[in-house]
C-alpha cells in the first residue's frame, strides 16, 4: 500500500514536516579554533600549551560537552537542608552533568593548579583554558574561579596555606563533603556580601568573637550571596574586635563534625541557573583568621583581582560562543537567494562582533600574562595588572548583553527558543558585570588606583605608548586620555575608564592583529566612523578578511 507521503512526493508535493533550509548541529566543533586566541597564547608565553589546548577545544565542541552544559541547566540544583531523619545537613544536589563538567574543569587544570606550576606562562594556560572550555556553559566556572583565587588570600597565613594548599591546587574532583584533609582535592568559596551592604562590605554586621584558641574564632550573622556553597572552605569576612577581617571557615571541622553553616535558601537568578547561589547563616560557626585583625579587604585584594580577570575571560568566552553559534547557522541558512553570510549586510554584523571578540580575547591574555608575570615578581606588570584588570573587567563585561543579543538575532526566531542555547547565554551575560564588583565599583576603583597607586597611570601609558606613531587615531585617543585624566571626577568615571579600555584594546589590535583588523577598530572604537549598534561598519572596513580571519574552519 502506497503512503499518502509517498503519493504527495510521487506527484510533485512535499511533506509538511520536510526540513529545508535549516543549519545542520554544530557539534562536534573545536573550540579552539581560534586565530586570536592562539596567537594570544604564544604571545604570553604559553605556546607550550598549545597541544592540550587544542585537544581541551574538541573535547569542549563535542555533542557530550554541549549536552552536559544543557542538562546541567535544565536541571538545576536542589538545596537539602535536613535528611531524613530531621538531621540538619544543608547539602545541595546536582545533576549528574554537573559533575562531569567540574571533574573535566579540574582536571584540565582551570581551577588552582596553576599556583602548583613553576612554568612561566602557567596563569595564561588557566585563562586560555576557559575561553575555551567556557563554550560548554558558564555556571561551573564560579567555583573553579574562586579557588584559583582562594589561594593568594590564603598564604597570608602561612600555616593554613601550608595545610590546604596542596588540596586546592589538586586536579582530583572529589564532591563528597568530609573533612578536608582527608580529600584528593578540594574547592573554595567565598562569603563577602551581606543584605545591607553589598559591594560596600565595611558595613558588614556579622560579627566574630575569639575564643581561648589563638587564631580560632566563631562567627554569626547571614551572607546575603554566597555562591556554589558545596564547596569545602569558604573565605569570609567579618567584624572582629580589631576591625573587618578575613576568616577561613571550613564545611567540616577536623574532627569531622558538621561546621554550623546554614543555608537558608538558593537564589532564583535570572542566568547562571546550574549554579547554586545560596544565603548561609553563621550561629557559632568555628573559623580561623586569615591574615591581620582588621585587614580584611587587604587580605582579599588579590582574590579580587583573580576574580575579576576570570569575569573579563568569561565574557570573551561568552562572545566567542555566540559568535560561532551566529556565523555557523549564517553559513547554512539562506534568504533572498542567497546564504546569510554572504549578504553584505549579515556580514557586516558578523564582521563587527568578530572585532569585539577579538578585542576581548587578546585583552584577556594580555591580562592574564600580567597576573602570570606580576606573581613572578615583576614589578611594573604589577601596576599594570592593577589598573587593566579593572578598567578591562568595566568595560568588557559591559559588551557582553549587547553583543549576546546581537549574535541571538542573527538566527532569528530560532535564536529565541531555549533549544539553540542562545537564550542562555543571553541570561548570563549582564551577570559577568554585576560580580566582583558592579561597573560603578570597577570605575570608581579605577580612579582609586590613579590617585593611590600613581605607578599605575604610567604602566598603563607605557602600555600604549608601544604603538605609538603605527596609528593616527590611536595617538589622539591616548591624547584624549591624557587630557581626561586631569579632570577625573566620580562623575565621568565611568567615560574615563571606556576611554582606556578602548586605546587599550586598539594598542594591543594595532601591534598584533592583521591591518584589517586592527584599521576596523580604530577606525569606529576610536575614530568615530559608527553607529549606535553592531553592524554599523563603514564600507572601507575589509569586511572578508576580518570574517575569514574570525570565523572557525576557515571558511567565510
Amino acid at each position: 500500500m502506497v503512503s499518502t507521503l509517498d503519493e504527495q512526493r510521487a506527484h510533485g508535493g512535499a511533506g509538511t514536516h520536510d526540513v529545508t533550509n535549516q543549519a545542520p548541529p554544530l557539534t562536534p566543533y573545536d573550540a579552539s579554533d581560534d586565530t586570536a586566541l592562539l596567537e594570544g597564547l604564544r604571545r604570553e608565553g604559553a605556546g607550550w600549551a598549545e597541544e592540550d589546548l587544542r585537544r581541551l577545544g574538541l573535547q569542549a565542541g563535542s555533542a557530550q560537552a554541549q549536552e552536559w552544559a544543557d542538562l546541567a541547566n535544565r536541571h538545576e540544583p536542589e538545596l537539602r537542608t535536613h535528611d531524613r531523619y530531621g538531621n540538619r545537613v544543608d547539602e545541595v544536589e546536582f545533576h549528574p552533568s554537573w559533575h562531569h563538567l567540574m571533574r573535566t574543569a579540574i582536571g584540565e587544570g582551570l581551577a588552582a593548579s596553576p599556583w602548583a606550576d613553576d612554568r612561566p606562562g602557567a596563569h595564561v594556560v588557566r585563562s586560555a583554558g576557559g575561553l575555551v572550555w567556557g563554550h560548554t556553559e558558564a555556571g561551573h566556572g564560579c567555583p573553579t574561579s574562586m579557588t584559583y583565587a582562594a589561594v593568594p588570600a590564603l598564604r597570608r597565613q602561612p600555616e593554613l596555606a601550608k595545610l590546604y594548599e596542596p588540596l586546592l591546587t589538586s586536579r582530583e574532583y572529589d564532591p563528597v563533603l568530609r573533612e578536608p584533609t582527608e580529600k584528593r582535592g578540594l574547592l573554595a568559596g567565598m562569603g563577602m556580601t551581606e543584605k545591607q551592604g553589598g559591594s560596600d562590605v565595611r558595613t558588614n554586621t556579622t560579627a566574630a568573637t575569639p575564643t581561648a584558641e589563638p587564631g580560632v574564632y566563631t562567627l554569626r550573622g547571614h551572607k546575603w550571596f554566597t555562591s556554589a556553597p558545596m564547596c569545602d572552605v569558604f573565605l569570609v569576612l567579618a567584624q572582629a574586635p580589631g576591625g573587618l577581617s578575613c576568616f577561613l571557615v571550613p564545611r567540616v571541622l577536623p574532627d569531622g563534625t558538621r561546621n554550623t553553616f546554614r543555608i537558608q535558601r538558593l537564589k532564583d537568578k535570572l542566568g547562571n541557573r546550574s549554579n547554586a547561589s545560596s544565603e548561609p547563616e553563621f550561629d557559632g560557626t568555628v573559623a580561623w583568621l586569615v591574615g591581620p585583625e582588621g585587614q580584611g579587604v587587604k587580605t582579599i585584594i588579590e582574590m579580587v583581582n583573580c576574580t575579576r580577570l576570570d569575569c573579563v575571560m568569561m565574557s570573551a568566552a561568552l562572545m566567542r560562543k555566540s559568535l560561532v553559534e551566529a556565523a555557523h547557522h549564517a553559513r547554512h541558512r539562506s534568504a533572498f537567494g542567497a546564504r546569510l553570510v554572504d549578504q553584505p549586510l549579515m556580514r557586516n554584523v558578523l564582521a563587527d562582533l568578530a572585532l569585539e571578540s577579538e578585542a576581548a580575547t587578546t585583552l584577556t591574555l594580555r591580562l592574564a600574562g600580567a597576573a602570570d608575570r606580576a606573581i613572578r615578581g615583576d614589578e611594573g606588570e604589577a601596576a599594570f595588572r592593577r589598573i587593566a584588570t579593572a578598567v578591562g573587567k568595566y568595560w568588557v563585561t559591559k559588551r557582553g548583553p549587547a553583543f549576546t543579543a546581537e549574535a541571538l538575532e542573527c538566527l532569528g526566531g530560532n535564536g529565541y527558543v531555549e533549544d539553540s542555547g542562545m537564550p542562555r547565554h543571553y541570561r548570563e551575560a549582564p551577570l559577568l558585570s554585576i560580580w566582583e564588583g558592579s561597573g560603578n565599583v570597577n570605575a570608581l576603583d579605577v580612579l582609586r588606583a590613579l590617585s593611590r597607586e600613581p605607578g599605575t597611570a604610567e604602566a598603563l601609558f607605557g602600555e600604549l605608548a608601544l604603538a605609538r606613531g603605527a596609528d593616527a587615531r590611536l595617538d589622539a585617543a591616548v591624547t584624549r586620555l591624557r587630557t581626561g585624566l586631569s579632570a577625573a571626577s566620580p562623575t565621568t568615571a565611568r567615560r574615563l575608564v571606556e576611554q582606556m579600555a578602548l586605546a587599550l584594546q586598539g594598542s594591543l589590535l594595532v601591534r598584533h592583529a592583521p591591518p584589517a583588523v586592527a584599521d576596523a577598530f580604530c577606525a569606529t572604537r576610536l575614530g568615530g566612523d559608527w553607529g549606535h549598534a553592531f553592524g554599523t561598519l563603514p564600507e572601507s572596513a575589509g569586511l572578508d578578511a576580518i570574517v575569514e580571519r574570525a570565523l572557525p574552519g576557515g571558511e567565510g
